[in-house]
């Protein structure tokens, strides 16, 4: 009897986790939809499916024949079967996030279904940033993220790699330096080009044939032995594809323009050679592209004038200094070097506003009262010649001392400057003041020391002048049609409030409470956050988190406005010896002036997609230089503890700023031998799961370097101290 009774509870309750008929169809169509493009027999289908039970496993091959009859399923005549469902078909691009997965970011409409994830397997040899057509799975994977299958690469992001050179005796790879390139690169023996074990190389991808694991490729250049200060910057310069010499016809064209200007050209400019006008930079600046006139009116206004290179007036459409200059887009700023946007005989030459020189320009001029209120503008061609050239420290200290050149005009534009920020600032601004780290370097590149590059008045004081220019341009151009003619705007969306909530739940971890009821309140909030943490050992993490959290200003023909800037219209006149995007605003307005019509936008917009990419590009470069150049610093530093701050928290290790250097380095999970961690995604913190110590953004902790690596450009932390005092511990709430 017992036995008996054993088997019907048993069978009750293996029949009630039997599924029915139409929920086992559910599941074969599902698993064939989320499969789409790969075919099944019923017995690969049903180990699949796990299905264990002797009916369920008979009950699969007449569903199927049912499905197949509906035309919800498709069947082969060797008996394989595959969805039917059609599925989505996108452009995107590959952000190859590691080794086992990708994400494709669409093209078009990029918030309709996400981001698509790809398994490496998927990929068909995508690299990060390619181009591809990818095959949208109609059902959610595992992941509950919406997954593909790339078809095709349509265009290759880059086919040049940096890496390291691995020989052995029959075969060579090249590990790259790139960390979202996950393959080596095999090179024969042959297309080696000279290039020793262990030395750094440019290799170029030649071949990568359906089934091989590795591409193949071969050395175009030799950079040297991997660590040296002047390999690793090439190195950095050959990753990220900045160009190492200037090419030879851009150049002979910029050595061929004439330094005479005629008295006919000077009649087509109002002449500000008598005007008081000066030029503020770094002090080892060499291109000065911006210079400020000054004189008092007899109305007893002031007139202000913003006077900007002409480069345009030397650099020509349809030329080879036009080509390179637009392929460049931007001057690069290495933590050693500079790669400019023009040749040098154009960018320290021809149109930098050396003193004492006549100089071809064009200016927005203002007429303003006492209180820094613009009465009138004008905009056009003028010429200069500047009566003196300033480094921001010689005209700081002569405000500041109220004595040298030019005090009096200087210290009347810097109270000029300070109402013009105020008002800025009362109508939304937002003050973003990042930390700019800069580095002492020996004649070999090696860092003596750095050091954080200090805002004064001086510096506030050519910023405010720029930024108004740069409004006032776009103003000027956006009222002329109410919007419709063709330009180049600088844009900033306004924030994500989800993205600030985040952001504000960061700060409150500091102490700081932020007030974001509405969208009018977010500039107030911001600004007062900032003025709160200056010179506090938060600073730099939360501008950086700040920063992440607001949307990326672009250049495009769309007339919208900059958030950050709280100006309805914004364009970029005032750097064109470094900027593109300027020369294109240059060339514009001189158009209009003229009386032209207004060009078809869609090229315009065209090279405005171009320059923010290379801004991009540019801004990357500099960091990796600069984080180069902090791993060096730290591997010659005192072995010691250092004070840091935890700024930022993934699944796989924490991210922390070393206070005294700015330095980031990281503690791997897999090195935190005090308990086993899991990641709490929405708080960006880890769980210890048995001492529930939690390690979380913003908390200051104790920290040693373990390791340092050039290659990787990566700091290796460990907690000097895993007692309360140097890791905070919290229980969960």
């Amino acid at each position: 009897m017992g036995r008996k009774s054993d088997r019907k509870k048993s069978s009750k309750k293996f029949g009630a986790d039997k599924p029915d008929a139409g929920s086992l169809a559910r599941k074969i169509v599902q698993f064939l939809d989320s499969n789409y493009g790969s075919e099944f027999n019923s017995k690969q289908i049903i180990k699949k499916l796990e299905i264990r039970d002797a009916i369920s496993k008979a009950g699969v091959e007449p569903i199927l024949s049912k499905l197949v009859a509906a035309g919800s399923v498709s069947k082969t005549p060797r008996n394989y079967f595959s969805s039917t469902q059609d599925p989505d078909y996108i452009v995107g691009k590959v952000d190859y996030v590691n080794p086992r997965f990708a994400f494709i970011i669409r093209d078009e409409d990029p918030n309709s279904l996400g981001d698509i994830l790809v398994k490496e397997a998927d990929l068909k040899q995508a690299l990060d940033g390619d181009k591809v057509r990818v095959m949208v799975y109609p059902v959610r994977g595992k992941t509950g993220r919406t997954e593909g299958k790339v078809l095709e690469v349509l265009e290759r992001n880059r086919d040049e790699f940096v890496g390291r050179v691995e020989i052995s005796p029959r075969f060579a790879f090249v590990v790259p330096d790139f960390k979202k390139m996950h393959k080596d690169i095999f090179v024969h023996r042959g297309d080696l080009k000279g290039a020793e074990h262990n030395e750094k190389v440019v290799v170029k991808l030649t071949e990568w044939r359906d089934g091989d694991k590795n591409p193949t490729g071969e050395v175009t250049r030799v950079l040297g032995k991997a660590g040296l200060h002047e390999v690793e910057i090439h190195s950095i310069m050959a990753e990220f594809g900045l160009p190492f010499e200037y090419p030879e016809q851009p150049n002979q064209e910029a050595n061929a323009i004439s330094d005479k200007i005629t008295s006919k050209e000077i009649k087509t400019r109002k002449d500000f050679r008598e005007v008081t006008t000066f030029t503020i930079d770094p002090v080892d600046a060499k291109d000065f592209d911006d210079a400020i006139s000054y004189r008092e009116l007899e109305n007893g206004n002031l007139e202000i004038g913003v006077h900007i290179a002409d480069v345009t007036h030397y650099v020509k459409p349809n030329t080879a200094l036009e080509k390179e200059a637009y392929n460049r887009a931007t001057s690069v700023y290495l933590v050693d070097r500079t790669i400019p946007m023009l040749p040098e005989r154009l960018s320290n030459g021809l149109c930098s506003l050396r003193p004492k020189e006549d100089k071809l320009t064009f200016a927005c001029v203002f007429e303003m009262d006492k209180q820094g209120n613009v009465k009138k503008h004008w905009i056009g061609r003028t010429i200069i010649h500047s009566d003196r050239r300033f480094a921001y420290e010689e005209a700081q200290e002569n405000i500041d001392n109220q004595s040298g050149d030019f005090f009096q005009e200087l210290s009347l534009l810097n109270e000029l400057a300070k109402k013009i920020r105020k008002r800025r600032f009362d109508h939304g601004a937002v003050n973003f003041e990042t930390v700019e780290v800069k580095f002492k370097l020996d004649e070999k590149g090696t860092p003596l020391g750095l050091f954080v590059k200090e805002r004064k008045d001086i510096h506030k004081l050519i910023e405010e002048f720029m930024l108004l220019a740069n409004k006032y341009v776009a103003e000027f151009i956006f009222n002329k049609n109410k919007g419709k003619d063709t330009f180049v705007y600088r844009t900033h969306d306004s924030p994500d409030m989800e993205r600030l909530e985040t952001f504000s739940g960061f700060a409150k971890r500091f102490g700081h409470q932020m007030d974001m009821d509405s969208a009018q309140k977010i500039s107030a909030a911001l600004n007062k956050l900032m003025d709160e943490i200056q010179g506090k050992p938060e600073q730099n993490v939360l501008e950086q988190l700040a920063i992440r959290s607001m949307a990326k200003a672009k250049y495009t023909t769309e007339p919208k406005g900059h958030f950050g800037l709280a100006f309805a219209h914004y364009s970029h006149f005032t750097s064109p010896i470094r900027r593109y995007p300027d020369m294109m605003v240059h060339r514009l307005l001189e158009h209009y002036i003229d009386g032209g019509k207004t060009p078809d936008p869609e090229s315009w917009e065209q090279k405005c997609v171009h320059s923010s990419e290379r801004e991009k590009r540019a801004a990357d470069a500099e960091r990796a230089s600069i984080k180069y150049k902090q791993v060096e610093f730290m591997s010659l530093a005192e072995v010691k503890d250092y004070e840091g701050i935890v700024s930022g928290v993934t699944e796989w290790g924490v991210f922390v700023e070393i206070t005294e250097t700015k330095c980031e380095g990281m503690i791997r999970v897999q090195d935190m031998q005090d308990d086993y961690y899991d990641f709490d995604e929405k708080n960006m913190r880890l769980i210890g799961s048995r001492t529930k110590k939690m390690i979380t953004l913003g908390d200051k902790v104790v920290v040693r370097v373990v390791n340092t690596d050039i290659d990787r450009r990566t700091i290796d932390l460990e907690f000097a101290d895993n007692d309360e005092k140097k890791t905070r511990k919290r229980a969960i709430r």
